[in-house]
């Protein structure tokens, strides 16, 4: 016997804020009439923290400590115990999202050491010969804009050999100068982080121009902090031997899911950096770090 379960939530981009109602439909499908011992529906909101491989080892104690942090866990019943028709059958539910005590919600983040993930499971009940029906969903929460303007902050900057850190032979690099202004480090998470970049020398030839968005999560505990820096996106702003003294424009659009705004709690910690990456024709990487902090306005 062919039967389906699923949720169909109102909205289409499935973001939600606190004290909100999640509200939607689940659709039942069956050929023949089911019998069923209950429907319920559960709502849970949960961190999970992971190590990186490199830190397992200093941290035995911190590894079993790295329990996932519940944000928030609630249960209804929608239907129950009883016989469903044949067809498809459509059961309205309004969900609210609250959080029960001081908790709170933090936004939704999909990372690679920390994870906070909200997910809507209609779990269908059923006889001890037929097997149990599970349905998941994902929705997002993003959390309250913060009432205010943000105020733009522009950042120069030039790049130099002199101005390089971590370089062991500085007379064997060559002689180079670029110049660029980033319009705000403290950046809104619905807007592009902005800017221009201008090559006023180069001895050699440049090879590419890079942009590069990286997450920084530290995880940690009375032991110690794990933290960790991975690539989310990396866009090319120019190829090739550019145009000395013309600016090219810095443009790079937050991704979502994967960027929130900068988070820090006690036990986790959510940063952003942008790397602006010069690569030479003989594969010299040249970095610049800009540390971000990303609000929601």
């Amino acid at each position: 016997m062919s039967l389906s379960l699923d949720i169909r939530l109102k909205r289409a981009n499935k973001v939600y804020h606190e004290g909100e109602a999640l509200t939607g439909v689940v659709v039942i499908v069956s050929k023949e009439a089911v019998q069923h011992q209950g429907i319920s529906l559960t709502m849970e909101g949960l961190v999970n923290l992971q190590l990186s491989s490199k830190s397992v080892g200093v941290f035995e104690a911190f590894y079993n400590s790295v329990k996932p942090i519940q944000l928030i866990s609630s249960n209804i019943e929608v239907v129950k115990p009883g016989k469903i028709p044949g067809g498809k059958t459509e059961i309205p539910f309004e969900f609210p999202l609250h959080v029960k005590g001081n908790k709170v919600l933090y936004e939704t983040y999909h990372g690679v050491f920390v994870n906070i993930q909200y997910t809507l499971r209609c779990d269908m009940k059923r006889s001890l010969l037929a097997k149990d029906l599970t349905k998941t969903c994902e929705f997002m929460v993003h959390c309250q804009p913060q009432n205010g303007k943000l105020q733009p902050s522009p950042v120069d900057f030039t790049i130099t050999p002199e101005t390089l850190q971590n370089v062991r032979e500085r007379t064997a690099l060559p002689k180079f100068m670029i110049r660029g202004r980033l319009d705000a480090t403290s950046c809104i998470i619905t807007q592009p982080l902005t800017g221009e970049l201008t090559v006023e020398m180069s001895e050699v030839p440049i090879k590419s121009i890079e942009l590069q968005l990286v997450r920084v999560e530290t995880c940690g505990c009375a032991e110690g902090y794990a933290r960790d820096a991975t690539e989310i996106q990396n866009i090319q702003i120019a190829e090739g031997a550019v145009c000395h003294s013309l600016p090219i424009p810095i443009y790079m659009v937050f991704p979502r899911l994967f960027t929130c705004p900068t988070l820090e709690t006690t036990n986790f910690k959510v940063e952003f950096e942008v790397n602006v990456v010069i690569v030479l024709h003989d594969d010299h990487l040249i970095t610049e770090n800009f540390p971000l902090k990303l609000c929601r306005v």
